[in-house]
């Protein structure tokens, strides 16, 4: 069983890693045009994964947090990345395959950036999305991402003419270490259609930031 740090350490760990952060960013002149990555403001970026009720069956998911219940040291790192190959093989129904739905997803990440959150990459693949985004002072992680889904949800069950549960409730998120990660959380999102095999170039990808920034 691992032994969580006091909250006092982890808020003094948290407010020395931003201020590397904004140091970092200062000395390499980062800034924002369009659709260009930015990484400006108070408070740390972070990536976000969520995914489609259907995109992993229950059993399996389970059957894994059990094969690696025994190693604590990284349990929740080798899970994510097994879930992940796993929704790359776009298992499940694909709602968001539907392009009125993915449009409807899109538009709704890009509808507050600059209000309650600064969006730095986003992908919208056929089961689950990828985004990278620096929440406001004012805007916790967890309530930005309950009123995206509770949103976007209904609005697919709307379009879909369907009913019932449309996003797994929980989501993965990590905290960007430096401006390498920030570089690299970028590239990995932008490249899922790539790796997935849906597309040829980062850029082909429509519901993606790659494509905006292509034509920004």
């Amino acid at each position: 069983m691992r032994t969580r740090r006091p909250r006092s350490q982890q808020n003094a760990s948290m407010t020395s890693i931003k201020a590397t952060l904004r140091q970092e960013l200062r000395d390499a002149g980062w800034h924002s045009r369009g659709y260009l990555p930015h990484f400006d403001g108070g408070e740390i970026a972070q990536t976000v994964t969520f995914r489609l009720a259907d995109s992993l069956p229950q059993t399996v998911l389970e059957r894994w947090k059990s094969e690696l219940a025994a190693d604590s040291s990284n349990t929740d790192a080798v899970l994510r990345r097994r879930i992940e190959r796993y929704l790359d093989q776009g298992h499940g129904g694909r709602a968001l395959g539907n392009a009125r739905v993915a449009t409807m997803v899109q538009k709704s990440l890009l509808h507050f950036d600059g209000e309650r959150y600064r969006l730095s990459a986003w992908v919208v693949m056929p089961n689950h999305v990828h985004i990278l985004l620096t929440p406001d002072a004012e805007w916790s992680l967890s309530r930005i991402m309950k009123d995206l889904k509770s949103f976007t949800s209904h609005e697919a069950n709307r379009i879909l003419r369907q009913t019932g549960q449309f996003w797994v409730e929980d989501y993965f998120d990590r905290y960007i270490r430096d401006l390498k990660h920030f570089a690299n959380a970028i590239s990995y999102i932008e490249n899922n259609p790539v790796k997935a095999g849906l597309c040829e170039k980062a850029s082909d990808w429509k519901f993606s930031s790659a494509w905006f920034r292509e034509r920004s």
